[in-house]
């Protein structure tokens, strides 16, 4: 009996692992390119609010992005992006980052560092925003630029 009911499990487990990398694989198209970009997103805080750099970050569209993150504020900071930072779209996530309960953004710990490899959205320019809870109402906003990749 033990033994029929460790092979039923091991068959579920297998069953739940190709289902779900099946379900991940299919949910994105092929990149339009295949180079990975490294660009990085230095925060800092100035007047108790957090400030982004760059204001403007500029990526190619419809591409895998290795976005790094920098942070040397004395609080956790929320980055928001409409639609970027969603399941679908985020490939893998590591260090200080923590995906937002919204499902809209990530948030890095305290004077944290981390990567997100992420898909970009298709091309267009998009509002982001760096947010700490002291000043939830009034976040630092840029703009996310996706371009045309080159090629």
């Amino acid at each position: 009996m033990m033994q029929h009911t460790f092979a039923g499990a091991a068959s579920l487990a297998a069953l739940l692992l190709v289902g779900s990398t099946y379900a991940e694989s299919k949910s994105l198209e092929a990149p339009a390119s295949d180079a990975m970009p490294p660009v990085e997103l230095i925060i800092s805080m100035k007047d108790g609010k957090p400030v982004c750099d760059p204001a403007e970050i500029l990526l190619p569209a419809n591409t895998n992005v290795a976005l790094h993150i920098v942070s040397s504020a004395d609080a956790p900071i929320t980055i928001t992006a409409p639609g970027q930072f969603e399941n679908g779209l985020v490939l893998h996530a590591d260090g200080d980052l923590i995906h937002a309960a919204s499902e809209k953004g990530y948030t890095i710990r305290q004077k944290g560092q981390g990567t997100l490899r992420l898909r970009t959205m298709k091309p267009g320019q998009e509002e982001y925003a760096c947010t700490s809870n002291r000043n939830a109402n009034d976040p630092f906003k840029g703009k996310l630029t996706l371009t045309l990749p080159a090629g």
